[in-house]
C-alpha cells in the first residue's frame, strides 16, 4: 500500500473515531502524526515536529486570554452594549454590520486571520449576550474577511495578482475582487436566512465571567478605558505596523492583569486549550503530508484527469478539501502554477478559473483545523463546545461539497 493511501486513509480513521468517541482529534492527530511520518513517509522527529504551528498556537493563546481578561473586567459587556446602541437595539443586524466591517478591514490590506482575530471574540461574546447564533456570526464574520480579500491591495488579492504576473496569462484585478465579494456576500446571505433562527447548542458557563463581578454602567470605569486603549494598540500593531498579533495580544492581556490581579488570577482558564490541542493536532499532520509531497502529488493527479472542464472541478474540490486543513495561502501558491499549463493549452477563461480556485481555497477556512475557524470555535461563550465543534463540521463539509462546484459553475463554465 502506497504512503498516499497509508496518510489519507489514516486521516479518514481520525475524522471517524475523533467524531464518534470523545477523544480530542487532535491527540489522535499527533499520534498519527508519528506513527505515519516515521513509518510511511521516512521523516524525522526533527522534521516533523517543523510543522507544529507556533504562529497560530500563539494568535489563539494571545488572543483568547486577552479577551478573557476584558470579559473580567466588564470591557467587553460595554462593547456589545455600545455595539447594541449602534445599531439602535436591533441586535440581527450585528451579523451584518461585523461582515461588513471585517469586509473592510481585509480589502483595506489586513490580513484575514488578523481581522477574524479581532471580530471573532467580539462577535461571540454579541451572540451569547443576545442569544444570536454563534455559529451564523462565526461564520459571517469569516465570510467577510474574505469578502474582501482579493482586493488589489488585500495580502490575498496581490499574492494571486503577483503569481499571474510572472505567467502570459491576465487576470482582471475588478473580476477576483468581485467573484469572491459576490460569492461570499451570497454564502452569508444563505447562512443567515437558513440558520440565524436554528437553536444554539447551550452549555453552562463556567469560566466566571465578567458579569458576575462587574457593574457595567453607561461609562466606562479606569480598567475598561485601559483596556479599550489595549485593544487599540492590538489593531493599531497589527494593521498598521503588521506586527505578531499574538505577541501583541499576550502583551496587552498580561498589563491588565497585573493591574487587576485579583480579578484577573484566573483569566488563563479563558484560553482554549481543547481547541489548542484540536487545531495543533491536525495541523502538524496535514504540515507532515505537505512536506512529503502528497498534497502536490494529490493535486498533479486531478490535474492529468480529462477534459480542462472537469479537470478545472477536479483542481477546485482538491484546493477546497485541502484548504480546509492547511493554509490557504500556501494552497493558493502552490496551485496557481499547478493550473497554468491548463489554461495556456484550453479555452478555459483564465479569470474564471483563478477565481474559482481562490474562492474555493478560502471560503472553507470556516473549518475548526484553520486559523480562522479556530478562532470562532475558541472564543464561542456558553454553547457544548462539543456540540458547537460538530456545527462547524457540518458547516464546513456543506461548503466543501458545494462551494466548489458553485465556484465552478458560476465563473468557469459560462465563459468555456
Amino acid at each position: 500500500m502506497s504512503a498516499e493511501v497509508i496518510s489519507i486513509g489514516a486521516l479518514l480513521v481520525m475524522f471517524v473515531v475523533g467524531t464518534v468517541l470523545p477523544i480530542n482529534l487532535g491527540i489522535l492527530a499527533f499520534v498519527a502524526t508519528f506513527a505515519v511520518g516515521t513509518a510511511s513517509l521516512g521523516l524525522t522527529e526533527d522534521e516533523i515536529f517543523e510543522g507544529f504551528p507556533a504562529e497560530l498556537f500563539v494568535t489563539i493563546v494571545g488572543v483568547t486570554y486577552l479577551f478573557s481578561v476584558a470579559r473580567r473586567n466588564g470591557t467587553i459587556d460595554w462593547l456589545v452594549a455600545a455595539g447594541v446602541r449602534l445599531v439602535r437595539g436591533k441586535t440581527a443586524l450585528i451579523p451584518w454590520v461585523l461582515f461588513l466591517v471585517a469586509a473592510l478591514l481585509t480589502a483595506f490590506g489586513t490580513f484575514t486571520p488578523a481581522a477574524v482575530a479581532i471580530l471573532a471574540p467580539i462577535g461571540m461574546n454579541f451572540a451569547y449576550r443576545y442569544k444570536l447564533n454563534p455559529l451564523v456570526v462565526g461564520m459571517m464574520v469569516i465570510s467577510g474577511g474574505h469578502a474582501g480579500a482579493f482586493s488589489p491591495l488585500a495580502v490575498s488579492g496581490a499574492l494571486v495578482l503577483g503569481l499571474v504576473d510572472e505567467t502570459d496569462l491576465q487576470v482582471s484585478a475588478v473580476a477576483l475582487f468581485s467573484a469572491s465579494f459576490v460569492i461570499n456576500l451570497v454564502l452569508s446571505a444563505l447562512t443567515y436566512a437558513l440558520l440565524a433562527r436554528r437553536p444554539v447548542p447551550l452549555a453552562e458557563e463556567v469560566d466566571g465571567t465578567a458579569e458576575d463581578d462587574v457593574t457595567v454602567s453607561g461609562r466606562p470605569d479606569w480598567r475598561q478605558w485601559l483596556t479599550l486603549a489595549c485593544l487599540f494598540a492590538l489593531v493599531a500593531g497589527a494593521l498598521g505596523f503588521h506586527l505578531e498579533i499574538g505577541f501583541l495580544a499576550l502583551a496587552a492581556g498580561a498589563l491588565l492583569a497585573l493591574v487587576d490581579m485579583k480579578r484577573q488570577e484566573r483569566a488563563v482558564d479563558g484560553v482554549s486549550w481543547s481547541t489548542l490541542l484540536l487545531v495543533a493536532g491536525m495541523m502538524t499532520y496535514i504540515a507532515m503530508l505537505e512536506k512529503a509531497g502528497v498534497i502536490e502529488e494529490i493535486s498533479e493527479h486531478a490535474a492529468h484527469l480529462g477534459a480542462p472542464l472537469v479537470v478545472a472541478l477536479l483542481l477546485c474540490f482538491t484546493v477546497a478539501i485541502t484548504s480546509a486543513f492547511a493554509s490557504s495561502t500556501a494552497i493558493l501558491t502552490a496551485i496557481i502554477p499547478i493550473a497554468v499549463p491548463l489554461l495556456l493549452s484550453s479555452q478555459l477563461s483564465a479569470a474564471g478559473l483563478i477565481a474559482a480556485l481562490a474562492v474555493s481555497t478560502t471560503i472553507v477556512d470556516t473549518s475548526p483545523f484553520s486559523t480562522n475557524g479556530a478562532l470562532v470555535l475558541s472564543n464561542a461563550r456558553g454553547v457544548d463546545a462539543r456540540r458547537f465543534y460538530r456545527q462547524i463540521i457540518g458547516y464546513t463539509g456543506g461548503i466543501v461539497a458545494l462551494g466548489p462546484v458553485v465556484a465552478w459553475g458560476a465563473l468557469v463554465l459560462p465563459w468555456s
